[in-house]
C-alpha cells in the first residue's frame, strides 16, 4: 500500500504541495479576530412613545411588544427598559449559532402583529427591529480647531457627509454617531402662557400638524377628452417650515374678538438640536464620536484600514479647514500586539522543536524531513479553520502553536524506524524505507486516529465555552490528521530520496560530533539509572 507513495515521491510531494496550497489560499480570506464570536445573537426593539414617563412606556409600549415577542422561534431569553424619556429598549436573545438575519425578521414578524395595540404616536415615529452587532471595532472622534463649529454642526455634518461613507465599507455591520444632536426647531413651552389662555400642549402639537406638512397640492388646467386646455400650471407649496418666524407665527386659536393666538405667544422658538442628554469632548472641544462594530466573519484590522484610508480621502476632499478625527479606540492595536506575540510564540516553537529533533536525530538530513512536514500541516490546517468556518484569532493560533510539538512525531517515528533498518539490516533507504513503513505504517495509523479521538469530542461541547473548545480542538485536530497523511505519504518518500546509510560513511569530527558523543554518553548513563 505505502509502496506507491515512495516509488512514486511526486505522487506524494503532490499530495502535500496541493495540501499547503488550499492552506494559504485559505490564509488570505480567513477573518482575523482577537477571539472567536460567542456572544448569542441578539435583536434589539426600538420604541417612542414622546412625552411619555417609564410608567407609561412600560404599560403601553412594552408590554404588548414583549407579550407579541415572547417565544418567538429559538429565543433564549428578553429584557426591556424604559426611560422616562419615552423610549423603550427591547433586547431578545437567541441561541448560539442561530442565523440573526432570521431573528430579526421573525422578531419583526412579532412585532407587526401589535402595531395596532400601540399608541398612535409610536406607530409615527416608528418600531424599529434590527440585529445588534456586538464585535466593537473602533471609535471615531471628529473635532475642529474652529472656535465657531460647535457641537450641533460637526455631528451634523459628519452624519450627512461622514456617517453614510462609513456604512459602505466592506465589513462594517453597524455604525452610529453617539447622541442626537440632529438640526431640529426646538419649540419651548411656557407653562404660564399656556395655562393664562387655556391652550394644552396638544393643541400646540395638532396646529404644527396640521399646517407644517409637505403637501401635495398637484396641478390646474388639465385638460379633458371634451375640452383641450393648452395652458397646465404645476402648483407648489412651501413644504414644512424652515424658519423660526415661520414656526412663531403659527396660528394656534382666533378669538371671539378677532385676535389670533399664536405660537410665539404661548412658546419660545430655538432653530438647536434634537437631544442634549449626551455631550461628546474630544481634548476639551465639541466632536462627534462615532461608534463602528465589525460585521461577523469579516477580517477586523482589513476594515479599520480601509476605514482609516477612507477617512484620510474624506478629510483631504470633504472636511471644511479645520476638521481633523482621532481614533479614539482601535481594536487592531490590541488585535495586532495579540497576534504578534502567538506568531512570535509560533516561530520560537518551531525553531525550539527544530533544534530538539537535531540534537537527538544528530543528523542533518533526517531532521530536515520532520522540519519539513511541519509547514505543511500548520498551513494546511487553514483550509480546515475555513471550511469549519473558523478565524484566525487567539484559541486557533495557540492551537497551532501546540500542533508543532504533535505534528513532527509521526514524522519522527518514519524516520527512526527507516533509519533503524538501515543500521541494522545494512539496507537501502528505498528497501529501508519500505520495510520500515511495513512494519509501522499501521502504528502511524494508529496514532493520528488516537490523538484525533482526544481532541475531536471537545468539539460537541454547546454553549459560547462549546465554541472555544471547538475552534480550538477542530484547529489542532486538523493539523494532527494532515500529520498523518505526511507521515504516510511525504515523509516516506523523502526518506527514501535524502536519507543516506550510515555504514561505509567517514567518522565525522568537529566541535558538533564531539557534542553528540558527550551527549550520547550523559544520555545512555541517565536512561541506565
Amino acid at each position: 500500500m505505502f509502496e506507491k507513495f515512495i516509488k512514486r515521491p511526486i505522487l506524494s510531494l503532490v499530495i502535500s504541495l496541493f495540501i499547503t496550497l488550499l492552506g494559504g489560499l485559505a490564509l488570505f480570506t480567513l477573518p482575523v479576530t482577537q477571539f472567536p464570536d460567542i456572544v448569542p445573537p441578539s435583536v434589539v426593539v426600538t420604541a417612542n412613545y414622546t412625552g411619555a414617563n417609564a410608567e407609561v412606556s412600560t404599560n403601553a409600549v412594552a408590554i404588548p411588544l414583549e407579550r407579541a415577542i415572547n417565544g418567538v422561534a429559538g429565543m433564549t431569553y428578553m429584557n426591556s427598559v424604559s426611560t422616562n424619556n419615552g423610549t423603550t429598549l427591547i433586547q431578545v436573545f437567541f441561541k448560539v449559532g442561530t442565523d440573526p438575519d432570521m431573528a430579526a425578521v421573525n422578531v419583526q414578524n412579532r412585532v407587526t402583529t401589535v402595531l395596532d395595540e400601540l399608541p398612535e404616536e409610536v406607530i409615527k415615529a416608528g418600531v424599529t427591529t434590527e440585529k445588534e452587532v456586538n464585535s466593537m471595532l473602533m471609535y471615531l472622534n471628529i473635532f475642529s480647531d474652529d472656535q465657531t463649529a460647535d457641537e450641533r454642526f460637526i455631528y451634523n455634518f459628519t452624519d450627512i457627509n461622514i456617517l453614510k461613507e462609513l456604512k459602505r465599507i466592506e465589513g462594517v455591520g453597524f455604525a452610529q454617531i453617539m447622541g442626537l444632536r440632529d438640526y431640529a426647531m426646538r419649540v419651548w413651552l411656557r407653562p404660564d402662557r399656556l395655562a393664562a389662555y387655556q391652550i394644552s400642549s396638544e393643541d400646540v402639537i395638532a396646529a404644527l400638524r396640521k399646517q407644517n406638512v409637505e403637501a401635495a397640492p398637484g396641478q390646474t388646467g388639465i385638460g379633458s377628452d371634451k375640452s383641450i386646455n393648452m395652458q397646465q400650471y404645476v402648483l407648489r407649496y412651501p413644504g414644512k417650515f424652515t424658519k423660526e418666524e415661520d414656526y412663531e407665527n403659527i396660528p394656534i386659536r382666533a378669538n371671539a374678538d378677532g385676535s389670533i393666538i399664536r405660537i410665539k405667544d404661548i412658546a419660545d422658538i430655538e432653530f438647536g438640536s434634537l437631544d442634549y442628554e449626551m455631550v461628546s469632548k474630544t481634548d476639551g472641544r465639541p466632536s462627534a464620536s462615532i461608534m463602528l462594530k465589525q460585521l461577523p466573519g469579516s477580517n477586523a484590522q482589513d476594515v479599520i484600514q480601509k476605514v482609516k484610508d477612507r477617512m484620510a480621502e474624506l478629510q483631504g476632499t470633504s472636511f471644511p479647514p479645520g476638521m481633523k478625527f482621532t481614533m479614539g479606540y482601535d481594536v487592531s492595536r490590541f488585535l495586532d500586539a495579540s497576534i504578534s506575540s502567538v506568531v512570535k510564540t509560533l516561530i520560537e516553537a518551531f525553531i525550539l522543536v527544530f533544534i530538539v529533533v537535531f540534537i537527538f536525530l544528530q543528523d542533518f538530513r533526517s531532521t530536515l524531513i520532520p522540519a519539513l512536514a511541519v509547514p505543511v500541516c500548520l498551513i494546511g490546517a487553514l483550509f480546515f479553520m475555513q471550511m469549519l468556518g473558523f478565524s484566525i484569532n487567539l484559541l486557533t493560533l495557540f492551537a497551532l502553536v501546540l500542533a508543532i510539538g504533535i505534528v513532527v512525531d509521526n514524522a519522527i517515528v518514519v524516520v527512526e524506524a527507516v533509519y533503524a533498518k538501515m543500521e541494522e539490516e545494512h539496507l537501502s533507504p528505498m528497501d529501508a524505507t519500505i520495510a520500515a513503513m511495513n512494519e509501522v505504517g499501521g502504528a502511524v495509523l494508529a496514532i493520528t486516529l488516537v490523538m484525533s479521538a482526544v481532541f475531536i469530542p471537545v468539539a460537541f461541547l454547546s454553549g459560547p465555552v462549546g465554541i472555544f473548545y471547538r475552534q480550538f480542538s477542530l484547529t489542532l485536530a486538523s493539523a494532527i490528521i494532515i500529520s498523518g497523511i505526511n507521515a504516510l505519504t511525504l515523509t516516506p518518500a523523502l526518506c527514501a530520496i535524502i536519507l543516506r546509510s550510515p555504514h561505509n560513511q567517514p567518522e565525522k569530527k568537529g566541535w558538533l560530533a564531539k557534542f553528540f558523543r558527550r551527549f550520547n554518553k550523559v544520555y545512555d548513563k541517565t536512561a541506565k539509572g
